[in-house]
């Protein structure tokens, strides 16, 4: 069924109307308990009160500017990250983009690449620990709201938040996982991980893509999330027609493309309205 339509602070300058956001550099352990993890934490500059907050996992050309030239920080950012995280921010979220290629030496990430990808940045059995690694890390911190926790990935980290989503793992992952989960253009074959049982959440999760996505099958995830919204779980998908891989990145060569504007408005107005359902409203 077609379903379309240590700590150094910096403070980012916004329109007058649009509250200021601070990037704090964190580092957390990964639950894989060996890996050191670098991360960026938005968060509003005048919050007052604790947070609902959001980990997000980069897609595979890694956290950084194709422009960086070697200097990785929270300068160096993609657009497309910077983006969503003041956006989060601004709407009384505290966004921690996660850097796990760079705790294990990869920070420019693969795309464009003929380097091998070592089995360390594998969406399935490993980036969901560095995931969870910042699920702990905020719930350590005095400002946010420790229950009130969602994962958004793109691409391969879209991979990664299906993987950490499932509900495969030991404990009550309802109480002790993440609140809800965001995937923007994921790969749904999940290296056929669920093919036998099927995909099961163990909270509710929104998959975001478009129709002439170049790199991953919008109808592979449609099958996907159809199979496991009539198995009675809490997941559903929007495809957007015309739109391709990337579409949310705010640079001119995807935005130029009308369907890619259309459906970056289009998700973020969802994503947004998710998260306040789901970390704000209960």
């Amino acid at each position: 069924m077609r379903h379309l339509i240590a700590a150094a602070l910096v403070t980012i300058a916004a329109p007058a109307a649009a509250q200021p956001v601070k990037v704090e550099d964190v580092t957390f352990l990964s639950h894989d308990g060996m890996t050191q993890v670098k991360g960026y934490l938005f968060r509003p500059a005048q919050a007052r009160a604790k947070l609902p907050a959001v980990v997000m996992m980069h897609g595979g050309a890694g956290a950084y500017s194709s422009w960086a030239k070697g200097r990785y920080d929270a300068s160096t950012l993609t657009s497309r990250h910077r983006a969503w995280g003041e956006l989060l921010a601004r709407n009384g979220y505290a966004a921690l983009l996660v850097d796990d290629f760079g705790a294990i030496g990869f920070p420019a990430g693969f795309a464009g690449t003929r380097v091998a990808r070592p089995a360390t940045i594998d969406p399935i059995d490993f980036r969901p620990l560095h995931a969870y690694g910042a699920l702990d890390f905020l719930r350590s911190r005095a400002d946010v709201t420790a229950s009130r926790i969602a994962l958004l990935g793109w691409s391969h980290g879209a991979i990664a938040t299906l993987a950490a989503m499932a509900d495969d793992k030991p404990s009550d992952m309802h109480k002790r996982g993440f609140t809800a989960g965001v995937a923007l253009y994921p790969d749904c074959s999940l290296k056929k991980r669920f093919e036998k049982g099927g995909y099961k959440p163990y909270n509710p999760v929104r998959v975001f893509m478009g129709t002439a996505d170049e790199k991953v099958s919008h109808k592979l995830c449609e099958t996907l999330v159809d199979r496991s919204k009539a198995a009675g779980n809490d997941i559903a998908i929007r495809i957007f027609e015309g739109a391709t891989h990337s579409y949310d990145t705010p640079a001119e060569s995807r935005q130029s493309i009308a369907a890619n504007a259309d459906a970056k408005a289009a998700t973020e107005a969802d994503v947004l309205a998710f998260l306040v359902a789901r970390l704000k409203d209960q």
